[in-house]
């Protein structure tokens, strides 16, 4: 009970103080005196009570200054049953001119706050040893080409604890602006001082010949200041705690030069650039199989949207089937190289001795100000014919095959008149021969029979027609051309890769051509596959080397 009466009059006291809590001071102070031009400086108004954000005036400081952001904080503090409120004005200014400046006093419910005189020196006259925050601002080079990269590097520099902020990329007309990379985060002293430093690097590639004018970088956010000491609250960590920042960069200029007239070729302007080729695997190229050549261009302070696709030419009996270019741009130690990527596969229809004709790219080089080349030396190879495939007999016109003079020639039976015997023997032939053909008839019958009652999708024998035709069905070039051999090479008795059927039936050539095209092209689903199943089965085959039918035994 004693307690409880103890708290009440306890409680009536603090009435009357807070009833009576009113604004009795205001304060008015800057982070920094004197300041330099174009430096954003940090005003503080301070008011012992708690008021709203609209109490406060700021009118007045537009006239000398530029006024940016504005934040509002406020504290209570209890000590020895003592309540005290303060609210807390914090404007983020920045001088418009140098020479001395008064900042005015402010009044806050009839209390006003002392004047300030603030001195604003000339840029760079200031130590960067008293700055909280600056930005440094370089570009790799003060002259450059049109569609030469230039490399723009930000330095932000921070003499406190980063708690929120916004790095934002230069201004610019009459080029493009492109990030680099991450940012870099490291440590550097100045005049002594230790900083913390984020590096970010932007490419810069202008578009029209002139002077280039780059704006400043700028960065906006709040740092974390020592609170050691600071009671401005409850637990000690106030609202002084957190400093507005801002700060600018200079402002840089680049001088473009045209492309010059002489030049030839697509216009690439680059540091070095280089070119390399590769084969894939295999040494030994043979007929019929495609080689996979892959080259690859390297350009060194240039971005991979400067590249132009390669020309890759091939020799005569080649069929070429390049693949899309692949682009990238690569970061390496600061500076930026393009890659760009070509695969094309060259399927070659005949042996023999060729020369890969020389693949050549123009650049300019800004550093010797003239046009070089980046080359790739003509290169002889030898294609042999398809390892394992026999070769076809060469066809006169009237289609009758034609026996080499190289092969040799088989023996011709020897006719001997040796009275009854030979006319038996040509009996019984004659009778071997009849029953051939009248057992022929009846499996063809009866084959008719069950291919009309079974269905047309029934799976078949991989070198028929019915392979032919499933494969046509699913649009896969790759696998008619494997079906194609396949039904050749079964309809004729001998084996065949694609160069021998080209070669063997003409009207064929443009059949593989097509669908050598959609394999490596990747674009199959544009052939008319109807179209090449009639044209390969209006082909008649040559029957060869036919294996003999086997019948059970004749009754003797």
């Amino acid at each position: 009970m004693v307690k409880r009466a103890i708290f009440l009059f306890l409680f009536m006291l603090l009435i009357p103080s807070a009833a009576m809590a009113a604004v009795t001071k205001v304060d008015a102070s800057v982070d920094k005196n004197p300041v330099m031009d174009g430096e954003y400086f940090v005003l503080t108004v301070s008011a012992n009570d708690n008021l709203d954000a609209q109490a406060l005036d700021t009118s007045a400081l537009s006239k000398d200054f530029v006024v940016g952001r504005t934040s509002v904080g406020r504290s209570t503090q209890i000590v020895n049953f003592d309540t005290s409120k303060q609210t807390n004005w914090q404007i983020l200014l920045a001088p418009k001119a140098t020479g001395t400046f008064t900042i005015p006093a402010f009044t806050i419910d009839g209390v006003k706050s002392q004047p300030i005189q603030l001195k604003v020196v000339a840029s760079g006259s200031q130590s960067s040893q008293s700055k909280l925050v600056f930005i440094d601002a370089s570009l790799s080079a003060k002259e450059v080409y049109v569609g030469q990269l230039a490399l723009y590097r930000v330095k932000l520099y921070l003499g406190a604890d980063l708690q929120r902020g916004v790095l934002n990329a230069p201004t610019l007309n009459g080029a493009e602006l492109k990030q680099l990379g991450e940012d870099q985060d490291q440590q550097e002293i100045v005049d002594g001082k230790r900083y913390r430093v984020i590096e970010r690097t932007y490419g810069i590639t202008p578009s029209q010949a002139g002077t280039l004018a780059i704006g400043p970088a700028t960065f906006q956010g709040d740092v974390v200041m020592n609170s050691a000491g600071n009671r401005d609250s409850l637990f000690g960590f106030g609202f002084g705690d957190s400093r507005m920042v801002q700060a600018v960069s200079k402002e840089l200029t680049v001088n473009v030069l045209p492309k010059p007239a002489h030049y030839q070729g697509k216009w690439l302007v680059a540091d070095l650039v280089s070119l390399n080729d590769v084969y894939g695997e295999d040494t030994q190229y043979q007929v019929g199989t495609p080689i996979t050549r892959t080259v690859t261009l390297l350009a060194s302070n240039a971005e991979d949207t400067a590249l132009a696709d390669l020309e890759i030419p091939v020799p005569e009996g080649f069929k070429a089937y390049p693949e899309k270019a692949q682009r990238e741009n690569i970061v390496r130690n600061g500076q930026l190289v393009a890659k760009l990527t070509q695969t094309i596969a060259m399927v070659p229809s005949k042996a023999g001795n060729f020369t890969l004709p020389e693949v050549r790219v123009p650049w300019w080089n800004p550093h010797l100000r003239k046009q070089e080349w980046a080359s790739l030396p003509a290169e002889a190879i030898e294609v042999s014919a398809a390892v394992g495939q026999p070769q076809l007999p060469v066809f006169q016109p009237d289609g009758q095959a034609a026996v080499e003079a190289s092969q040799p020639q088989p023996m011709q039976p020897v006719v001997t008149h040796a009275g009854f015997w030979p006319w038996l023997t040509g009996i019984f032939a004659l009778l071997w021969l009849i029953t051939l053909v009248l057992w022929r008839r009846t499996v063809t019958s009866n084959e008719m029979t069950l291919s009309k009652a079974q269905d047309i999708d029934r799976p078949v024998s991989s070198s028929g027609k019915g392979a032919l035709t499933q494969a046509c069905r699913q649009q896969a070039p790759e696998k008619v051309l494997s079906t194609l051999q396949q039904y050749v090479s079964s309809n004729t008795g001998q084996e065949a890769s694609l160069a021998d059927i080209a070669a063997r039936y003409p009207e064929l050539r443009q059949v593989i051509d097509s669908l050598q095209a959609a394999r490596y092209s990747r674009e199959g689903k544009n052939l008319d596959f109807d179209a090449i199943l009639n044209a390969i089965l209006a082909v008649k085959l040559t029957q060869k080397n036919s294996a003999a039918i086997q019948l059970a035994p004749l009754n003797p």
